[in-house]
């Protein structure tokens, strides 16, 4: 017989008993549904959690930390090597293949004055020349850039942190926000700058009050919902200038940890851009062995991920037991088929067809009912996985109020899509190979004989 011949017959065999095979064909598609749906389910939740981090800030993106302790030197085993994150260092992260760019970070503290408003905020040092790199992006304005020198890119929230301190703005006065993409700004350490003195000396016990600078905004960053919007940015070497300065004019007194530590050769930080996410992991370890610490936000996904993976486990196997019941229902009616179907297959030994063509004719039989049931199945899914995405994500908003609207609970691609239907195609094969090896050994004497 050739192919054509045993699809026909095939399909004309599951037709004649279409009752019985269409309770088998929706054991498989309950099998299907559930283990896709469970899946889906996983994918789901681990898209929210990629998000959530996301929103955290970059994913590619890792902090390294000069200030690193061991674990052999919690343990008192021994000492670490001095190391220094100094430009050479830096030269060396940015040769690992991966990373796509590299920049020094200072933090500290500073005073801000615009006519009669003064606030005050974190100034971050970045070199300005890769800035762009590091997902920065622009509401208003520009970033900064390499032959800026007193210049500031702001956090979007920082505008509101400006205030009158003459005006009645701690008894519920008017708030008045200004256009920080100004060249009049004045930037200083004496956090008494502007303020009202209601008595008593200056803090500085005397020391000659820290320099006022001149500086100009040249960009507002759009809201990024993560500490990029309550800090402002400016080029590394102008601000380590700046601060050595003020440090020397007035020291470190008074109390306030305002005035960061500067050293002329090396760094406490740094961010490193590595251009794919799936070499986060890899470059982090990377420089490690160099002797730094290192953190970045892929660290606290992976911990997500994997409590979702043993989530995903449990939901598949649940999943797994339907489709299971679904391959004993085909074994079985294909077994029922051979005692139907005794004489008939004991005809066709008796008319010269060969043993394999008969394994052939049962199998496509049982791979028929699977490939039908995992098709349907997946339609039943995508189904299912709507009416969760659209009226359940509704239910979750106002039950747990945390997911967001644009948010999906299921998530079905097109890799579990194809994966499905050919899974469930084979356990229909599978399934129907006991059936078959059974049709080929049965005696064509004794089938003919059978009423």
């Amino acid at each position: 017989m050739n192919s054509i011949d045993i699809v026909n017959m095939g399909i004309r065999n599951m037709w004649r008993r279409k009752t019985r095979t269409i309770l088998t064909v929706l054991g498989v598609i309950i099998g299907t549904s559930s283990i896709v749906i469970m899946l889906s389910l996983g994918i789901g939740m681990n898209e929210n959690f990629k998000k959530e981090i996301e929103r955290m800030g970059s994913l590619n993106i890792i902090n390294v930390d000069a200030n690193y302790i061991s674990p052999d030197m919690n343990m008192g085993g021994g000492t670490n090597k001095e190391v220094k994150l100094d430009d050479a260092t830096l030269v060396k992260i940015n040769a690992i293949t991966g990373v796509d760019a590299v920049t020094p970070i200072m933090y500290s503290y500073w005073k801000f004055g615009l006519g009669k408003l003064i606030g005050g905020f974190s100034v971050i040092g970045i070199d300005s020349s890769v800035m762009e790199k590091f997902d920065f992006k622009i509401e208003e304005g520009r970033l900064l850039n390499e032959n800026d020198k007193a210049a500031l890119v702001f956090g979007c929230y920082l505008p509101d942190w400006f205030y009158n301190p003459k005006a009645n703005y701690y008894y519920g006065g008017p708030m008045e926000k200004p256009n920080l993409i100004t060249d009049k700004l004045i930037m200083t350490m004496n956090m008494e700058y502007g303020e009202r003195r209601v008595g008593g000396g200056p803090r500085s016990g005397g020391n000659k009050p820290a320099p006022e600078y001149k500086v100009k905004g040249v960009g507002i960053l759009k809201q990024s919902n993560n500490d990029k919007d309550y800090n402002a940015y400016m080029d590394i070497n102008q601000l380590k200038k700046m601060v050595e300065e003020s440090n020397k004019a007035q020291g470190k007194q008074g109390g306030f940890d305002y005035y960061p530590q500067v050293s002329k050769d090396s760094y406490q930080n740094a961010m490193v851009k590595v251009k794919n996410i799936k070499n986060v992991k890899k470059i982090q370890e990377q420089i490690k062995e160099m002797g730094f610490g290192t953190f970045s936000l892929t660290d606290i996904l992976d911990s997500m991920q994997k409590a979702s993976a043993g989530i995903q486990a449990v939901l598949g196997g649940i999943g797994a037991v339907s489709l299971l019941v679904a391959a004993i229902g085909i074994a079985n009616t294909m077994i029922m088929s051979i005692y139907e179907r005794t004489r008939e297959i004991g005809v066709m030994k008796v008319l010269g067809a060969e043993l394999s063509d008969i394994k052939r004719l049962f199998l496509f039989e049982a791979g028929l009912i699977g490939l039908a049931g995992g098709i349907i199945g997946i339609i039943f899914s995508i189904l299912i996985s709507y009416l969760l995405n659209n009226a359940g994500l509704s239910l979750f908003i106002n039950l747990f109020g945390y997911m967001e609207p644009g948010s999906k609970i299921s998530i079905i691609p097109l890799w579990l899509i194809l994966s499905s239907i050919v899974f469930a195609t084979i356990i229909g094969i599978i399934s129907g190979y006991y059936p078959a090896r059974r049709a080929m050994r049965l005696s064509a004497l004794e089938a003919i004989r059978t009423e």
